[in-house]
């Protein structure tokens, strides 16, 4: 698949769940969005580029640092993405936000426009993440900082999800992706440069990065049940695999999910996943 044609699909994915994203009672984006931003420390009056900034969960909290003298920018490919954001953002009276519809891959901004920029699950998934990084630091000020999040990738796992997931989605079904998505191309795609830490401290340098710093944490998901959870990822990236199985196929995937995950859940049918989740913070080298 061409890198356009990639993108559209993700746009039209993410636009057509923009208006459910994150609001179905699962959470996790939300508490990673301001995890991001306590690392990434904008000060009062900074400007920060938030990319892919979907609903807001890094906006908000930077927005809340950054005071009225700052200016929080979020970019993201989903129209439907920045007209919910924008929403919130009228609705909480937030005149230090500026929310744009824009390809994270070719930012249109002059260079040294943000002392900070973030990026939450959003960065590393562009085609050219690598290279995109680099174009980055053209646009942060001297001394600018970047912070984002990446899945902790781990050979022989089920890519993006938590090791809890692996047992309950057999690998198979990714044969119905396109060929970008198969499994021995997610690894080079993504393994190459983020599963060990010193890969990707070493390719941060390379984009011209210093002081690179890579956090293992993790991030507490909630989801009042199992057939919450499975109704939500329909709205987030997991979407790129629900569009793309066969109708018999996508029903024994719920099955199997609901099945699993019940085991998980507490005597409420609450899930509750730690999922592990790394942070990266670097400053441009100048």
């Amino acid at each position: 698949m061409q890198d356009a044609d990639y993108k559209q699909q993700v746009a039209d994915a993410f636009h057509r769940s923009a208006a459910s994203y994150d609001r179905l009672g699962v959470d996790f984006f939300t508490p990673m969005g301001q995890r991001l931003v306590e690392l990434a420390r904008p000060a009062p009056g900074e400007r920060v580029l938030d990319v892919g900034c979907g609903r807001g969960a890094c906006v908000f909290p930077a927005a809340a640092r950054v005071g009225p003298r700052g200016l929080v920018t979020g970019i993201d490919i989903a129209p439907g993405m920045i007209a919910e954001a924008a929403a919130e953002a009228a609705e909480r009276g937030l005149g230090n936000v500026d929310l744009k519809v824009m390809d994270a891959e070719s930012p249109e901004f002059p260079p040294g426009s943000f002392d900070v920029v973030t990026g939450s699950y959003s960065l590393i998934f562009l085609p050219d993440a690598v290279g995109a990084l680099e174009r980055y630091t053209a646009l942060l000020a001297a001394g600018g900082r970047i912070a984002f999040t990446s899945p902790e990738f781990r050979a022989g796992t089920f890519p993006f999800l938590p090791p809890e997931f692996t047992p309950l989605i057999p690998r198979e079904l990714l044969g119905h992706l396109p060929a970008q998505w198969q499994p021995a191309e997610l690894v080079e795609r993504f393994n190459s440069w983020l599963e060990r830490a010193e890969d990707l401290v070493s390719t941060l340098e390379g984009c011209g990065y210093r002081d690179v710093v890579v956090t293992d944490e993790t991030v507490r998901m909630t989801a009042p049940s199992a057939a919450t959870w499975v109704k939500w990822s329909h709205t987030q990236g997991m979407a790129l695999l629900w569009r793309h199985l066969p109708e018999e196929a996508a029903a024994g995937l719920r099955s199997r999910l609901i099945e699993g995950l019940e085991q998980l859940a507490d005597d409420s049918g609450r899930v509750v996943i730690d999922v592990p989740v790394r942070f990266v913070t670097a400053a441009v080298r100048r």
